[in-house]
């Protein structure tokens, strides 16, 4: 196992469905101040993650953080399932302010996701997360999108430290 180190000023994309474990392991590597979480930027315009039909809206305010603090090179972390439409956005930016991209795969079986997700406290619908199960990525089609470096979630220990 290897310690996730990122460069200063880097994009890093948790990638994986509801339940796979990525809030989790933002809250074990990062600072609160370095995750840009999508159910929080929810709550922030919702005063509810949970409500969906909040997502437009907390996906501007998820953009205009993270352009932010990107034009500024801080470290920026999105706590996202990033598993449909988000990942050519985050990549053109990290590229626009010439910043290093890093995507963290959460390729967790099936059965433990849903597992995972029924023990939390926010349990998602298990056919919503079999359908975002269904649209994870290959490590392949990550690089092929461009991301500098890719790593899986299973190989790294859990206490690491950013390069910054």
């Amino acid at each position: 196992m290897t310690a996730l180190t990122l460069p200063a000023g880097a994009l890093c994309a948790l990638i994986g469905p509801p339940g796979a474990g990525k809030s989790t392991f933002a809250r074990q590597h990062f600072k609160p101040t370095e995750i840009v979480s999508s159910d929080f930027c929810r709550a922030l315009v919702a005063d509810d993650e949970n409500d969906q039909s909040a997502s437009g809206d907390a996906f501007e305010v998820l953009h205009l953080i993270v352009d932010k603090r990107l034009a500024r090179g801080r470290l920026t972390v999105i706590d996202a399932t990033n598993l449909r439409d988000d990942r050519p956005w985050l990549l053109a930016r990290a590229r626009h302010w010439q910043r290093p991209t890093t995507a963290v795969l959460f390729d967790v079986p099936l059965t433990t996701v849903q597992a995972q997700n029924a023990g939390r406290d926010r349990v998602v619908p298990s056919e919503v997360v079999r359908e975002f199960h269904g649209l994870l990525p290959t490590v392949d089609q990550l690089h092929d999108e461009g991301w500098d470096a890719v790593r899986l979630s299973s190989t790294l220990t859990h206490r690491s430290r950013t390069g910054h």
